[in-house]
């Protein structure tokens, strides 16, 4: 029986929700990391802060790593710039401070809204002290020929109070009044995941990524052609997971980091029945499961895509099926 980090040369893993919770490690998130026999690389839509303040944090809290192991959205605004733009091209940068660190790490020259100036381009991302101000400035240099880049899309962002508007909002904002799209560099969208597998050499079918966010990470997983892991200690869980659509489903699904190294049965047929270790599932006039534990999500998950890809269920129906078995 394989472990989901045998069959690959490196992992890229989210950070909230999988291994931070608020300031905090998830439980388990810790060892299991120091655990894996495979380079792992951080990748993050957040893109207000820097690298190091990022990895900052995690060596807090027990983390080995590198700055260099660690790629925000910004980092891979920044990088696909510099193929694009001379040394010392001027970028108008609004955002967080990670957005300006970013252009500077790669002979950018990044300009704040109140420089003026025409820039090559414009490189959008979340900070909380964004103005109406930054994204009129944002706008005018679109309209005045500056390439758009948009560090995610992001609708919200999660805070104390619930979710609050994230830069995908601010994006929509600047888009209600230009005539072009932004090149978003984020999750679901594959440069960052393309990055971080070049990061520690490895090709994205050989990298796997793990997160806790269906349409983020594990649609940017399958959008770049990784396997993908689905960690339930974050935002979404098993039901959410039986709605999915095809471009949304995780190869694997884990209990937590631990599950990384821990052995996965396969998926075997026993007649009418879908099978995982001493799990079974199957459809009938409905979802018939018998066993605990992941395993028996696992099988649960296998016979609802199914049935949802057969018609035989919608997707609505398939998450009230397994948030009530």
């Amino acid at each position: 029986m394989t472990r989901p980090v045998d069959t690959v040369d490196a992992v890229v893993c989210d950070l909230d929700g999988v291994v931070i919770t608020g300031s905090a490690a998830v439980e388990h998130a810790v060892p299991a990391l120091a655990g894996l026999p495979v380079p792992v690389v951080f990748a993050t839509n957040n893109a207000s802060r820097t690298p190091e303040q990022v990895g900052d944090h995690l060596r807090s809290l027990g983390v080995q790593v590198t700055d260099g192991a660690i790629i925000t959205s910004s980092v891979a605004a920044a990088r696909e710039l510099s193929t694009q733009l001379p040394a010392g091209a001027p970028v108008l940068a609004v955002g967080g401070e990670g957005v300006s660190t970013a252009l500077r790490a790669v002979g950018l020259a990044p300009r704040g809204p109140e420089g003026g100036g025409e820039v090559a381009a414009v490189v959008q991302g979340y900070g909380p002290q964004v103005t109406a101000a930054d994204l009129a400035a944002v706008a005018a240099a679109i309209r005045s020929g500056a390439r758009w880049i948009a560090t995610n899309d992001d609708l919200t962002l999660p805070t104390a109070d619930g979710p609050a508007p994230g830069n995908g909002s601010l994006v929509q904002a600047v888009r209600n009044t230009v005539t072009v799209d932004p090149e978003v560099m984020g999750k679901p969208h594959p440069p960052i995941y393309a990055l971080a597998a070049a990061a520690v050499g490895a090709t994205p079918e050989r990298t796997l990524a793990v997160g806790d966010r269906l349409e983020t990470d594990i649609a940017g997983a399958c959008a770049t052609g990784m396997p993908s892991a689905l960690v339930l200690t974050g935002v979404h869980g098993p039901a959410e997971a039986a709605a999915a659509p095809p471009r949304h489903r995780p190869t694997h699904v884990l209990p937590d980091l631990r599950g990384l190294t821990a052995p996965y049965p396969r998926a075997e047929a026993d007649g009418s029945w879908s099978v995982r270790g001493a799990a079974r599932a199957r459809f009938g006039e409905g979802l018939e499961a018998h066993g605990e534990g992941i395993d028996a999500i696992r099988v649960a998950l296998d016979v609802l895509w199914a049935a949802v890809d057969a018609g035989r269920v919608t997707p609505g129906e398939a998450r009230r099926l397994m948030s009530t078995r």
